[in-house]
């Protein structure tokens, strides 16, 4: 427990502040510097780039980053590890030897490849690997999609192996975002591959500063409990050889940690309380969290199990050609005139029909009586999805400009029209470990690191168990639910989690019972048509809700407004509730 691992992430998507990785090195002491860049949808906006040009495909704005930080850090011996590579591991390697040339100094930089299983797709589904859609249950090669990218999440082994041979820079594509803590840490404190225990705290760790400043008040529900939301400051995490670890951030820093913003991004973008990881199966129901001191939360206690015998795969299928358009529909007769609006367009286009997909959604933002002419308007958006890129282009839009002066009454458009976009299918997967190997390379030198092997499941690990309270009957009050609950939700492709927590024992105890997978539907009337998965983490006073296909085929196919469901916890807390009088705020 003497030993100190001091962890500090730098980046949780592609667009990050580039300064972070700068106020990191200089902003206080820290031993590894890690970036996450690769959200499911940015493998595909890589793929795009490449090819446009071949030797690009990875984070550019990480060569930005590392131009102001490589000297440094390889002066403070700061060991960096980012998954920047995306579909190019090897090109962006070659660019920070540039780099570092143009700074006249020399790091030992590794790069981690094998991850892109597309040029090996057709081989594998020869040897038995269907590719089933892990939500619908079909096979990749029965849907007859087109996939333009195909990667498989890599643990944390290859980053162990590439600092064991004395890396000083490690480049890989998709490694999986908290991989890039439990790499550094089983290099640092010698852990073998089942120390599940120690790995679930590293997963946990990583799980946690993987998205940035979401773990130090970024998107908390608390906003009055953040003191400054300017120079927020990014995550770092103290790492022990136990597995235990302390989340804080540099001193003078905005933002704030506290089991609050630690338990939001516990809960972000999960499913069921076993987090699923390449190297371990984490825990989540056994986590020990509490406040140490300000801006400083301890986790300890968790338990991990031995990982499956496959891998997550994220395929991305072009699915087609997609666009939208929204009218204005303002005053009376709001729904009477946005059926002529709708009537009139799909019979101009020649119906519904032609196209292979279509979905219409009236949104009720207007005001009875209004104040402002905006409170009058109501939003008709209109969304059509085809192969045929000629039909939902030019073709579809401008029949919405045809319709400028004999339409109904106030007809006007929110945007110009455009000519459409890719719509790009998510496609999450399996693959089988037996088919995958980590191949690093350092310099001539190119080592092979397989999956982690076959292991007897764990069958002693008991959740903690936290005792609750039953309410008697008395007065009640109504509140918004958002005065006593946080929430935080994300996307998983085309699902969506949400997560639910309170403060105390008390708030749980109610929580727990009174907001069913049938009352949230109650509250939310649009999620009514899903099918919902209900999971209980008393010991952190949270209940997690997993919403089965509100965003359709994934981010860059989802007719919602809000693609990624970041909105979705926010929507639930502007929703009255009653509650007994004794935990009303």
């Amino acid at each position: 427990m003497t030993e100190i691992l001091k962890v500090a992430n730098c980046s949780g998507y592609l667009g990050d502040k580039l300064s972070a990785a700068k106020e990191l090195v200089e902003g206080g002491k820290i031993h590894v510097l890690t970036g996450d860049y690769l959200a499911e949808l940015t493998m595909a906006l890589l793929f795009r780039m490449k090819m446009k040009s071949p030797e690009k495909g990875y984070a550019s704005t990480f060569l930005k980053q590392m131009n102001d930080v490589m000297g440094p850090c390889l002066d403070k011996n700061i060991k960096v590890v980012a998954n920047a590579g995306g579909l190019n591991p090897k090109g962006l390697a070659a660019e920070l030897e540039n780099i570092a040339k143009e700074l006249g100094i020399n790091p030992k930089i590794a790069y981690i490849e094998g991850d892109d299983l597309l040029p090996r797709i057709a081989d594998l589904q020869e040897q038995g690997e269907q590719f089933l859609h892990l939500d619908k249950g079909t096979s990749l090669k029965l849907s007859g999609a087109m996939p333009i990218t195909a990667n498989a999440y890599f643990g944390g082994w290859g980053v162990t192996k590439a600092l064991n041979e004395g890396a000083d820079i490690v480049i890989g594509g998709r490694l999986a975002d908290a991989a890039l803590v439990s790499g550094p840490c089983a290099w640092k404190f010698g852990w073998k591959e089942n120390d599940w225990d120690k790995l679930a705290g590293a997963y946990t760790a990583g799980h946690i500063i993987e998205c940035g400043t979401q773990a130090t008040g970024g998107n908390y529900s608390f906003i009055d409990e953040v003191p400054d939301f300017k120079n927020m400051g990014y995550p770092i995490a103290e790492m022990h050889g136990d597995g235990s670890f302390v989340i804080t951030k540099h001193e003078g820093t905005g933002g704030l940690v506290s089991v609050g913003t630690v338990t939001a991004q516990l809960l972000y973008e999960t499913r069921q309380p076993t987090y699923l990881t390449p190297d371990v199966k984490v825990r989540f129901d056994t986590i020990n969290i509490k406040q140490e001191d300000k801006d400083r939360v301890r986790i300890e206690g968790i338990k991990g199990e031995p990982p499956t015998d496959s891998a997550k795969v994220c395929i991305n299928n072009l699915f087609g050609h997609r666009n939208t358009l929204t009218a204005l529909i303002t005053g009376l007769d709001i729904e009477k005139k946005a059926k002529i609006v709708e009537d009139t367009v799909f019979d101009n286009l020649g119906g519904k029909e032609l196209f292979a997909f279509t979905d219409v959604q009236l949104i009720r933002i207007d005001k009875d009586n209004p104040c402002h002419n905006d409170e009058a308007s109501a939003h008709l958006k209109i969304c059509v999805m085809d192969p045929d890129q000629q039909k939902v282009g030019k073709n579809f839009s401008s029949k919405f400009i045809e319709m400028a002066l004999s339409s109904i009454p106030g007809y006007t458009l929110t945007t110009p029209p455009t000519n459409g976009s890719p719509a790009l299918q998510h496609w999450p997967t399996l693959v089988n470990n037996n088919f995958l190997e980590q191949k690093v390379y350092l310099g001539d030198n190119e080592f092979c690191v397989k999956p982690t092997g076959f292991y007897p499941d764990v069958t002693d690990i008991e959740p903690v168990g936290v005792k609750t309270i039953e309410f008697s009957q008395e007065k009640m009050k109504e509140i918004y639910l958002g005065e006593l609950f946080a929430t935080r939700s994300g996307d998983k492709g085309g699902n969506a989690n949400l997560g639910v927590w309170g403060k105390t024992m008390e708030t749980y105890s109610f929580l727990k019972d009174f907001l069913t997978i049938d009352k949230l539907k109650e509250l939310l009337p649009d999620m009514k048509p899903f099918e919902i998965e209900k999971y209980d983490l008393p010991n952190l006073f949270a209940v997690n809700f997993y919403i089965k296909g509100v965003l359709g085929e994934g981010v860059a196919a989802s007719v919602r407004n809000d693609p990624q469901a970041k909105t979705l916890g926010e929507y639930l807390r502007a929703k009255k509730i009653e509650v007994p009088e004794s935990i009303a705020p």
